[in-house]
């Protein structure tokens, strides 16, 4: 009997020693919320100087974290963007350098997506709101690329012929709310976070928001009815998904979850509206100018990351997916990425990111940036461009004849990087054509008129 209960008190140490250790380990490993704004103005929420409407939660996550000044999107439009963030490799290794419309333009299968690398780590994955990487068949879509909850809008709202929704593998063709979607998908987002609550989770949130068309609830548009009508819309767009992320957060605050989730909030690109706010910076949506590509760029880990801080190093999305498997434990994987690490520099640990270069394609448009410097080239006519961003932010004086040897090098900088991706898969020729020959079909069309 002495030895009987010996070895069931043994049994019990060892089981109790178990998950103690197995609770430890769940603890170590802190959930992930990546908060994606679509078409969002560099400069739009208030703690980047935004002043058309108020974001108090986007800015909570600057004053109790760390905002980036020069934070930027491996793409200057949607898709490409969320393929640099859901890999964390440029999205020209696979060609792929602009929307997807059509069967072959998918995220190709060979790429693996962060819900991938996560998942074997004991990760419950989701994704809410925008997917915009292929829908063509289930084998691009969200349940098969490593993500165990799915909901939202297969691309942008309205696009297409075809079911602008999904749940799941399966294209549905209303969703109950929309066009407006950013409230639902604060819904969605807090019941999978309750649902996962006792384990760990990896969500992207990724709203349709701020990207067209420009709507809001009625009661927002209300609390703006001082505005000009288009004014009045976008900064309703604007409150109602900084409102949906207060949602979120709050629901992170009531489930004890905050302290334990690192939180990433980016936009997918720079301003696409002319009432988005870029602060001076030139371009828009569509361009390397520092306006299509610099973007909201926040971090946020309570406990862990010391709050309050705003950093100047240029840092891009494709950070994301490195920092992240190390928060997590998870080895880095053999496959090269394009981003690195940024950890040491959220806690604290180091001062400085090594130097590297950032480099961007869109076609024919494209650019590198090194230090301060930028060499820049936004339209197919256009000679190349060198800028120092640390004192021209606004891209408007070319120092290419006083800078010939710094051009030269960011030049083959850019020729060796772009000889080691792939050739677009396909280009919009709406960004990325011959401006003569557009100008060329404009008079052949009035010609025609009035023939």
């Amino acid at each position: 009997m002495r030895l009987l209960v010996l070895l069931s008190l043994l049994g019990f140490i060892l089981q109790s020693a178990a998950g103690a250790a197995t609770g430890q380990a769940s603890a170590a490993r802190p959930n992930i919320l990546v908060l994606y704004l679509d078409d969002m103005g560099w400069a739009q929420p208030g703690a980047y100087g935004g002043r058309l409407a108020p974001t108090p939660h986007m800015d909570s996550i600057a004053t109790t974290g760390v905002r980036f000044t020069n934070g930027y999107s491996s793409g200057c439009v949607c898709s490409p963007g969320r393929v640099g963030l859901i890999t964390g490799r440029y999205q020209a290794r696979t060609g792929h350098d602009a929307n997807p419309t059509r069967p072959g333009r998918e995220l190709l299968l060979s790429e693996k997506t962060l819900a991938q690398h996560l998942k074997p780590a004991g990760y419950t994955t989701g994704i809410v709101g925008k997917w915009h990487l292929g829908d063509t068949g289930p084998e691009f879509m969200p349940l098969s690329r490593g993500f165990d909850f799915a909901m939202g809008t297969v691309g942008n709202l309205g696009e297409g012929s075809g079911p602008s929704f999904y749940r799941g593998n399966e294209l549905v063709q209303e969703l109950q709310g929309s066009p407006v979607t950013s409230p639902v998908y604060a819904r969605e987002a807090c019941g999978f976070i309750e649902a996962n609550k006792d384990r760990p989770f990896f969500l992207c949130l990724s709203f349709n928001a701020v990207h067209s068309p420009i709507v809001a609830s009625p009661h927002w548009l209300e609390k703006f009815k001082h505005l000009p009508k288009r004014e009045q819309a976008y900064a309703a767009l604007v409150g109602e998904a900084d409102e949906a992320i207060g949602t979120v957060m709050a629901r992170l605050r009531e489930l004890k979850l905050e302290e334990n989730t690192l939180i990433f909030c980016i936009s997918d690109n720079g301003g696409a509206s002319r009432e988005a706010e870029q602060l001076g910076l030139r371009g828009s949506k569509w361009f390397v100018w520092e306006g299509g590509i610099r973007v909201t760029w926040m971090a946020r880990w309570k406990g862990r990351i010391p709050g309050g801080r705003v950093l100047n190093d240029p840092v891009i999305q494709l950070d994301v997916l490195p920092t992240v498997l190390a928060a997590a434990g998870v080895e880095k994987p053999s496959l090269a990425l394009d981003g690195v690490n940024l950890l040491p520099l959220l806690e604290g640990k180091a001062d400085r990111l090594e130097p590297r270069e950032l480099y961007f394609r869109f076609g024919v448009q494209h650019a590198v940036r090194q230090g301060d410097w930028k060499l820049v080239k936004a339209s197919q006519a256009m000679e190349p461009m060198l800028v120092n961003l640390a004192t021209d932010p606004g891209e408007q004086k070319d120092l290419s004849a006083e800078n010939p040897a710094k051009k030269a090098e960011l030049t083959i900088l850019f020729s060796t990087w772009n000889t080691s991706m792939q050739p677009p898969r396909w280009e919009d020729q709406r960004w990325n054509g011959d401006p003569d020959r557009k100008a060329d079909k404009k008079k052949m069309k009035k010609s025609k008129k009035r023939k």
